[in-house]
């Protein structure tokens, strides 16, 4: 049950008509949605989908597969992803021009999916830091993020305060803030069990302070993208308006259809371009979106810059990752495993590769994708995938179902 002065202040923010349309999505299914890797998926499309029309790479399925047990998927072919996010593929096809080489940070990155699509938008040679702060998240962006596979791309896990700290500077930074999460409601339960007006209020003073520290590494003329997953304006609009108003920023529109349902501004008297996902209205869960450029007087982010700070600091993440690095480069020779043996080995197994296949390390694939390493020593291949990815589950399917076909 949602909680009553959710529905109250909500009911008033939305509008009966729009209100009762997000109540109504709570009996229908969830959307499932997947988003391909260009690098990796070319002439790849999912066995049965419908395109998200605002991602050019965003597909919606009919039902929620077994993504688990899809080698592709640890293979980094496809991204599961809530198809609302995905329209930062969108914004930042339409803002970033050029192909010079751009320097971007994701701050609040886990578990990686608004990363691991902006990395596909940035202009080749770009560099991308995505940051974590909280340890165990990040390891699982880390994870996302190296079967991801772009060069150029890597994981810290720092405070906001700290880059602010080192001095470092971006051309672009995503801010997908921490927040109350009523965009999630129906997605997952335990955020309606969070939720309270004290922590709305909490929620808003943090993401100010994390803005701040995001404006102050922002380039002149570079791209500000600020984020929630909730509704409430506080949080959304309010939090835009006190940034124009501290700080020499001005607010970008995006292209946008009327029939993909996004809504603007729902705070009164504030007129600027900002995008409002509802589940309901639009296809996806609640999403609130925003663009900011700092001002430099020519309104562009696309030139040489001097180039990105180390942040050489314990915490981070990119310093000592051996083994998850080589785990997904391809090496020579590889040995293309059917999907048993695949399943056997992303579940840490050892295998038995056929007899004329060199001893040493070896890369591993399924349907010519690379999953991984093993060293074969001749009776057996030692399984050099990392602990950490390895699948529990036991169970092994009578038949591979495929998400992803070769495009007819």
């Amino acid at each position: 049950m949602l909680p009553q002065a959710f529905v109250d202040s909500t009911r008033l923010l939305m509008g009966d008509e729009r209100f009762e349309r997000y109540l109504q999505s709570f009996e229908d299914d969830i959307p499932v949605s997947i988003r391909l890797n260009p690098m990796k998926a070319a002439g790849l499309v999912p066995v049965d989908g419908e395109p998200v029309p605002w991602c050019q790479e965003g597909y919606y399925l009919p039902r929620r597969p077994n993504f688990t047990m899809d080698p592709l998927l640890h293979a980094g072919c496809y991204y599961v992803q809530e198809a609302a996010s995905m329209f930062i593929t969108h914004v930042l096809r339409q803002h970033l021009f050029g192909d010079c080489p751009l320097s971007a940070l994701d701050l609040c990155a886990a578990p990686g999916g608004k990363s691991t699509a902006a990395i596909t938008m940035l202009p080749a040679g770009s560099t991308l830091v995505s940051n974590e702060p909280i340890r165990q998240r990040a390891s699982i962006l880390a994870e996302n993020v190296q079967k991801w596979g772009y060069p150029g791309h890597t994981v810290t896990c720092q405070y906001p305060r700290d880059f602010c700290k080192s001095k470092s500077r971006f051309d672009v930074i995503l801010c997908d803030v921490p927040c109350s999460g009523e965009g999630m409601f129906r997605k997952d339960p335990a955020t309606i069990r969070e939720w309270s007006p004290q922590n709305v209020e909490k929620c808003w003073r943090l993401q100010r302070e994390i803005l701040a520290d995001a404006w102050a590494c922002l380039h002149p003329g570079g791209l500000l993208v600020y984020s929630t997953c909730t509704f409430n304006t506080k949080e959304n609009e309010e939090n835009v308006r006190w940034l124009l108003s501290e700080y020499d920023a001005r607010v970008l529109p995006v292209d946008t259809k009327s029939e993909w349902n996004i809504t603007g501004s729902l705070l009164e008297g504030f007129t600027e371009p900002v995008y409002r996902f509802i589940p309901g209205v639009s296809r996806g869960e609640g999403l609130f979106l925003c663009v900011l450029q700092k001002d430099d007087g020519d309104g562009s982010c696309c030139e040489k810059r001097s180039g990105l700070q180390k942040i050489a600091t314990p915490h981070s993440l990119s310093e000592n990752r051996p083994q998850s690095e080589r785990s997904l480069q391809p090496s020579s020779p590889t040995v293309d495993l059917d999907y048993p043996q695949a399943i056997a080995y992303l579940r840490g197994e050892a295998l038995q590769l056929p007899a004329d296949t060199p001893h040493g390390e070896v890369t591993v694939c399924f349907q010519g994708h690379p999953l991984g390493l093993v060293k074969n020593i001749g009776s057996r291949a030692n399984n050099l995938y990392p602990k950490p990815w390895r699948i529990k589950t036991t169970h092994t399917p009578s038949a591979y179902e495929p998400v992803l076909k070769v495009a007819l």
